[in-house]
């Protein structure tokens, strides 16, 4: 099979040229991809709690620390103990770090709002409902576990 009739082909230089493009922009503004999409999930006025934000980016929470401490080091964020847990620590955003936020959400959006002015709806939902599926089957099946026996 050739590479450019595989899934992950399609994916990964779809996914790389997105990144490209996003750190394009986000470079006018100081930042990275990765910074920008944590600023998007942590909540900007409640804050989030550290533990939350590696599993919504499909992060290693080693990496996420060394992120965290660089965006600290950028005055992006601050951290507070939970007032409820305090064992826990939340993560909150500083005013240029909303700002940051704000930019790195407009960025998003004007992705988005281009390809939905170029892609029908229907292929749109197609398209969801494809990843969708890729995704049920990598949970379901240990794809590894098989292609070893």
């Amino acid at each position: 099979m050739r590479k450019e009739e595989t899934v992950d082909h399609h994916i990964k230089t779809a996914w790389h040229a997105i990144a490209r493009m996003y750190n394009q922009q986000a470079g006018k503004y100081d930042l990275t991809t990765s910074i920008g999409f944590v600023l998007l999930n942590i909540h900007a006025e409640n804050g989030t709690p550290a533990t939350k934000i590696a599993p919504l980016m499909g992060l290693e929470s080693r990496s996420l620390t060394r992120m965290l401490k660089a965006m600290e080091e950028k005055k992006l964020i601050y951290r507070e103990p939970d007032p409820v847990d305090k064992r826990s620590v939340r993560i909150f955003l500083t005013p240029l770090g909303k700002t940051k936020r704000e930019v790195s959400r407009r960025v998003v959006l004007q992705f988005n709002q281009a390809v939905r002015e170029e892609i029908s709806v229907e292929k749109l939902e197609v398209f969801f409902e494809v990843l969708q599926n890729i995704n049920q089957i990598i949970d379901r099946n240990n794809i590894y576990e098989k292609v070893e026996n």
